[in-house]
């Protein structure tokens, strides 16, 4: 097949790449004379035609998308039955091998890889475009150290049959959300999920979860709580440690709610980590030093003990003096170990909380408490007022050394002329929250929704939009009076009993069941569902089936009177013989 030329302009020159779901092969576009990959869908997806349909419109829209972190597509096409994609040739190597070579990974260069694809995922969510499947083996990254998100051409139609077929697609499980493991809406912090359980990967070597098969691995990302990355591997940095938590928490809500905020908050962590780097690791230091000095009072302690016991024997007229030496000496250790657990003796003190404070108010507070302060940056923040210290270092309640110094970055308020986010508050509190940024409140619109009442659904412009100060913000509000929605899961082609229970699982009731003949499809399997697989449908719909009785039998032979042959001519010439005679 290396010497195959598609479509009369792309061809094949060697195989690169060999997935679950598609091959790639290194190729060269005759037209316009230059090297490309092409990435062939297997066979035994093209059956399939709700699969290939996804697999053609997604790859649409991805082409649509241009950016410096997304594996370019230039063109989609199908040749016979072979469907293809025509991408950007990437000279690197996957992530996936990069963290079997170097995991654990320096956090510094996991940041750097985080925010390039979390700016990628930026530019697809703002084009309506959730990736559905990102992981090391889509993350492509260059010998420059240029990192490109791949696959959003396959993505949604990888999630449609990830569960249905077979063996083959089962790596993503281990960076599934939980939604997605439910079969619930996905949507992007669903991508943030994911990305968020590479960053862990590349952080400590490992994933969170694994297990004998995809089942159970799905079910641990519904069930069972990430085992801190630092628990794994020390040296991360808590800041970057809260960063990954946060992104991969069970519940939407929890995690961020964009990639913007993801890569602000790793942005603030490259500035800590780059103006303080030993003070992150501060405490451990501490602790250390604690240990050190418990051992050696526990030590002197023991000395002195063994002292007494060595002057045990010796005369009466010194035990008196002995006794009252050997009380001085413990009185004086015990009560000197308790001054220091109270922090009597220690040279370090917990950071006090400075954020949301003005730098005067700052400046008080810590000086009160023996420290001093620096003011460091003034940057943007969408979460802290204009004047408020938005980010201080060492963080609140770390250890630092006493009449130590903290530096604090103070917010110049959101980025000037650019929209807030509005989703996900109530409505009382927009007018005000756009009035601190300069618009005003325009058209609220009402819609029926699951969503608690009030709750804002979406807004024009969207957030971080440029539009000019005193301009009006139109929202989207819930109504609250809505059913909860959910993807109908693909059933046909399951037992009875499986497609039941992946009915149930997905939040709806099963219907109405009749039975057919199919010869194409075994007995007790399903051969139709009410309504189409992946559309979405009011939580609590009942979903009809119709299942196979198996090939249809052969008809019957009909029953045939042995005693009565005749045919009806031989009837009429016997009638007419009787009446001759």
């Amino acid at each position: 097949m290396a010497s195959r030329i598609l479509s009369g302009r792309y061809e094949l020159l060697e195989k690169i790449g060999d997935g679950g779901m598609a091959v790639v092969y290194k190729g060269k576009d005759k037209l316009l004379n230059r090297f490309i990959a092409v990435k062939i869908l297997r066979p035994e997806f093209t059956k399939d035609a709700t699969f290939v349909e996804n697999f053609k419109r997604e790859s649409q829209a991805a082409a649509g998308l241009s950016h410096p972190n997304i594996v370019g597509v230039y063109d989609v096409g199908r040749e016979g039955n072979i469907n293809y994609i025509v991408m950007e040739l990437i000279e690197g190597d996957t992530l996936n091998k990069i963290i079997e070579k170097e995991a654990p990974m320096d956090y510094r260069k996991v940041i750097d890889i985080s925010k390039q694809v979390a700016s990628a995922l930026r530019i697809a969510h703002k084009n309506k475009i959730i990736h559905r499947d990102v992981k090391p083996h889509n993350i492509m990254v260059t010998n420059d150290g240029v990192v490109k998100l791949a696959d959003f051409g396959i993505a949604r139609a990888v999630n449609d049959a990830t569960l249905s077929t077979g063996s083959k697609i089962v790596g993503s499980v281990h960076y599934f959300s939980p939604e997605q493991a439910r079969g619930n809406y996905v949507d992007e912090r669903s991508d943030i999920y994911s990305l968020g359980i590479v960053m862990y990967e590349m952080l400590t070597g490992k994933v969170p979860f694994d297990g004998d098969n995809p089942v159970t691995v799905a079910l641990k990302h519904i069930n069972e709580e990430i085992v801190p990355p630092r628990e794994l591997e020390p040296s991360i940095p808590p800041a970057l440690e809260r960063i990954v938590m946060k992104a991969t928490s069970k519940f939407q809500t929890n995690r961020y709610a964009n990639a913007d905020e993801l890569i602000q908050d790793l942005d603030n962590v490259s500035f800590v980590t780059a103006i303080a780097p030993d003070s992150i690791f501060e405490s451990t230091t501490v602790v250390e030093k604690r240990n050190k000095r418990k051992q050696d009072l526990e030590k002197d302690i023991e000395e002195v003990v063994e002292a007494r016991e060595r002057d045990r024997k010796r005369k009466r007229r010194k035990m008196m003096a002995i006794i009252t030496a050997v009380v001085l000496v413990l009185g004086a250790a015990i009560g000197g170990y308790a001054a220091w657990k109270m922090g009597v003796f220690s040279s370090t003190k917990a950071a006090p909380d400075l954020l949301d404070k003005t730098f005067d108010e700052a400046k008080e507070i810590a000086e009160s408490e023996g420290f001093k302060v620096k003011k460091g940056k003034d940057i943007y923040s969408s979460e802290y007022a204009e004047g408020r210290i938005c980010m201080q270092d060492p963080e609140p309640g770390v250890e630092m050394p006493k009449e130590g110094t903290i530096t604090v970055n103070v917010s110049k308020g959101n980025k000037e002329g650019l929209v807030p986010s509005l989703i996900g508050m109530q409505q009382e509190d927009v007018e005000a929250y756009l009035k601190s940024y300069g618009y005003a409140l325009g058209n609220v619109k009402i819609e029926t929704s699951h969503e608690k009442e009030g709750k804002v659904l979406s807004q024009e412009p969207s957030a971080g939009s440029t539009l000019d100060k005193e301009s009006t913000v139109d929202i989207t509000v819930s109504d609250g009076k809505g059913v909860e929605k959910a993807l109908v899961p693909s059933v046909t082609r399951m037992s009875l009993e499986d497609a039941k229970k992946a009915i149930k699982a997905a939040g709806f009731k099963v219907g109405n069941i009749t039975y057919d003949w199919d010869s194409s499809i075994g007995k007790g399997y399903v051969i139709y569902q009410q309504y189409q697989a992946n559309s979405q449908l009011d939580k609590g719909t009942p979903i009809d089936l119709q299942v196979s009785s198996g090939p249809e039998p052969p008809p019957e032979e009909p029953d045939v009177d042995e005693e009565s042959t005749d045919t009806e001519d031989d009837k009429d010439a016997d009638k007419d013989k009787d009446n001759n005679g």
